[in-house]
This record gives structure tokens, C-alpha cells and sequence, in this order.
């Protein structure tokens, strides 16, 4: 038997099973033959609105700024009927702003990314120690990064301590797992940490792609290999998880071929933002400009609307 990083993926691999690459592409290519229509696709575009995290992680944020992003958060358009995305997601040096701009009583979630965004290179006690101080400054929600090193290096015990260790300092606070897809470079690598960071999570938390700054982000195939963790997850488990694909995700027509993957792999269930999110907050103007065609019949220029956040 295979020692080292080899032979413990080989082992994990036996256990949780591999992933037929070819037969993935073929699926999602599948995917962008539907046609969703009318009314159908008024909705799809609804519900991808009310699945974003609209987000601002950048050097320059200022309060100011987070404040503007909540009330864009909460009124996307000037249509009541368009409803507001699912969270605000900022820095944890941010979260207090956020709270105040968004109020105790908004449905709006406030995630804060965490554990030494993105990279994630710092001491485990400095990881903690940043949760527990936004979770603390009222973040609902916790964005951490896996430590991919030590994946690679096949050491899978210290990564599902590191995110047990996190979820411990989420407390309440929902936790999203990002395994930042384009370091583990293949679809079984993808599968595995998928399948190691849903022992350490709990219900309703989730795995994410990525974290929105490496050049390859979420893409249809890494969804899906991920979707199907969570679909074989749940069936062997009966413990229902989240996924949120992040980066890349610019206009309205990926968005709606997102959700028809979801639908025909993880059902109905999975298409609501306790479930789904889209970590993309360029998304937001296409959806809205695309719901104002539907309405109008005429494209407004893109410059009608508020400019996206980054995107992430």
C-alpha cells in the first residue's frame, strides 16, 4: 500500500469514490441547452437576486462604502418586486459597519470573510481569533479558507480539526467552507475536501468554490462535482448541506444555468438562499437589467444601473 500524500488520497478516494471527468463535461454541457422562458425565467431571475452575496473586499473600504452596499443590498432596483439579495459580505474590520447600516432587524445576512482571507497563512490561533471577534461584532455568517497546504500534503485529520476548530468559533454563526478549487487542480481532489469539510460541518453551513482571487474560479464542472458531494452527503447522511460557487459569475444567463443544475441534481429543495448562494456580486446588475427587459421589452444600458461591487 501507497505511504504519504499519495497513499492517503488513495484511501479517501476508496472510501468516497472518484470522479468520472468526462461524464461531468458532458453533463453541464447539457445544462446550457435549456431554455427557460416568460415566466419561468422571471422567477429563476428573482431567486438567483435573492442567492447573492453582495460583497466589497477591497483595501480602500471605507464605512461609507459598506453603507451604500447595504442599501443597494436591500433595494437592488427601484422595482419592490425585485426582493433583496441573501447577505452583505465585508472584511471583519467591517462588520460593525455593515450592522449598523442594515439594523438588528433585517433579513439580510452579514458574512465576514475570515481565517487570514485568502490565503489563509497564518497561525490556527490567529484563524480563531478573527471568527470569534466578527461573529462578535455581529457577523451571522463566517467565510474561512481551507488550508490547502496541508490538504495536498494528504494531511486530512489536521483539515477537518482546523474547520472543526471553526465551526466551534462560528457559535451560531453559519459557516461557508471555501476549498479555493483551482489549487486542488483536479475534480477527485475537489470531491475529497468536499467530502472532508461536510464531516466537520453542521446543517445549513456550506462549501464554497472559491474565494474570487485566483484566476480560475467557479465553473459548471466544479459545481457539479460539488452538488454531487452534497447530493451523496445527504444520502448517506441525511444532513443537508449549502453551496455557494464564487468568482466568474458575471450575467444572468450562467446564473439561470446554475440553477438548472442544481434543480436536476440536488431538487427543488436545494433552490432558496438557505441553501444556494452566488458569491459573485457582479451578477446583481445583469439580473436586474435582464428582469427590466422582461418587464419593458427593451434593454436599459448598463450604465442605469448602480456599478457592481467586486467581484467575489
Amino acid at each position: 500500500m501507497a505511504s504519504g500524500p499519495q497513499g492517503a488520497f488513495q484511501r479517501l478516494f476508496d472510501e468516497i469514490g472518484t470522479v468520472d471527468a468526462v461524464g461531468v463535461e458532458e453533463r453541464v454541457a447539457k445544462y446550457g441547452t435549456r431554455s427557460i422562458k416568460k415566466a419561468s425565467k422571471v422567477i429563476g431571475l428573482k431567486m438567483a437576486v435573492s442567492m447573492v452575496d453582495l460583497t466589497t473586499l477591497e483595501g480602500k473600504d471605507t464605512p461609507g462604502k459598506v453603507a451604500s452596499l447595504c442599501v443597494k443590498a436591500q433595494h437592488p432596483h427601484d422595482d419592490p418586486s425585485i426582493p433583496p439579495v441573501a447577505a452583505v459580505c465585508v472584511y471583519s474590520s467591517m462588520v460593525r459597519a455593515a450592522r449598523r447600516a442594515l439594523g438588528d432587524r433585517s433579513k439580510i445576512k452579514i458574512a465576514s470573510v475570515a481565517t487570514a482571507f485568502p490565503s489563509g497563512q497564518t497561525s490556527l490561533k490567529s484563524r480563531l481569533a478573527e471568527v470569534r471577534a466578527a461573529v462578535q461584532d455581529g457577523a451571522d455568517e463566517i467565510d474561512m479558507v481551507i488550508n490547502r497546504g496541508a490538504f495536498l500534503a494528504g494531511e486530512f485529520g489536521r483539515v477537518r480539526d482546523e474547520i472543526a476548530a471553526v465551526v466551534e468559533a462560528c457559535g451560531a454563526a453559519a459557516l461557508k467552507v471555501i476549498l479555493e478549487v483551482s489549487e486542488l487542480e483536479t475534480y477527485d481532489s475537489i470531491r475529497a475536501a468536499s467530502f472532508l469539510a461536510m464531516t466537520a460541518i453542521r446543517p445549513g453551513d456550506f462549501i464554497k468554490t472559491s474565494t474570487g482571487k485566483t484566476g480560475l474560479n467557479a465553473t459548471l464542472g466544479n459545481n457539479q462535482v460539488m452538488i454531487e458531494a452534497i447530493r451523496d452527503h445527504y444520502l448517506n447522511t441525511g444532513i443537508a448541506i449549502g453551496m455557494k460557487p464564487a468568482g466568474g459569475i458575471r450575467t444572468a444567463k450562467q446564473a439561470l444555468t446554475f440553477l438548472i443544475a442544481v434543480k436536476e441534481t440536488l431538487g427543488d429543495a436545494w433552490l432558496n438562499n438557505t441553501r444556494y448562494r452566488f458569491g459573485a456580486s457582479s451578477l446583481l446588475n445583469d439580473l436586474v437589467r435582464q428582469l427590466e427587459k422582461e418587464k419593458t421589452g427593451a434593454y436599459q444600458a448598463p450604465y442605469s444601473f448602480s456599478e457592481a461591487a467586486e467581484s467575489y
